[in-house]
């Protein structure tokens, strides 16, 4: 992982999560709510969990020992207890706090060096659980686990009726010629 990569995959995670708000937007607030099966119930379910488990990453690499001055803003960001807490009662509320939660995320990755991407990050899971690994290889886990989520929550609203449209990473990735 290279400061580069962490800023284009901020940027593709923003992009991303735009256009499915956006699609969720044009669902009656029971589609978005029905349980149709997933790892985490229904759309809304799915991305709530997602923006669960990027608030709670957060507060982990918060702990770095590099101290970033822009996750302080975490604050406004309680660590939730569980990777099912809800963040909002609705889709607008948690589209809120999505589009906060990604527009600190672009800011903090923004000033990420090599070094420190290549220090160790120690922290513990949810069962208390401690371990040490590489920050760049956590923060690749990090937005992996978004991707692999935001691609259940594409397949759930094209069986609703919304079109996602493109959702490949190389629509964000720049053209040098």
């Amino acid at each position: 992982m290279t400061p580069q990569t962490a800023s284009l995959f901020a940027e593709y995670n923003r992009w991303m999560n735009d256009r499915l708000y956006a699609a969720a937007a044009t669902l009656e607030p029971a589609a978005l709510t029905a349980d149709k099966g997933a790892f985490f119930g229904s759309i809304l379910g799915t991305l709530n969990h997602i923006a669960v488990a990027d608030t709670i990453w957060l507060h982990r690499f918060a702990q770095h020992e590099a101290a970033f001055p822009v996750l302080g803003t975490l604050s406004g960001f309680p660590r939730p207890s569980s990777l099912t807490q809800p963040l909002a009662p609705d889709l607008a509320g948690l589209g809120h706090y999505r589009r906060e939660l990604d527009a600190l995320i672009e800011r903090w990755v923004a000033g990420l060096t090599p070094e420190h991407l290549s220090a160790d990050l120690a922290y513990s899971n949810m069962a208390g659980v401690r371990s040490v690994r590489c920050f760049g290889a956590l923060l690749l886990h990090f937005f992996n686990h978004q991707t692999h989520h935001r691609g259940q929550v594409t397949t759930l609203l094209c069986q609703a009726g919304a079109d996602v449209g493109v959702t490949d990473l190389l629509a964000v990735i720049p053209t040098t010629a």
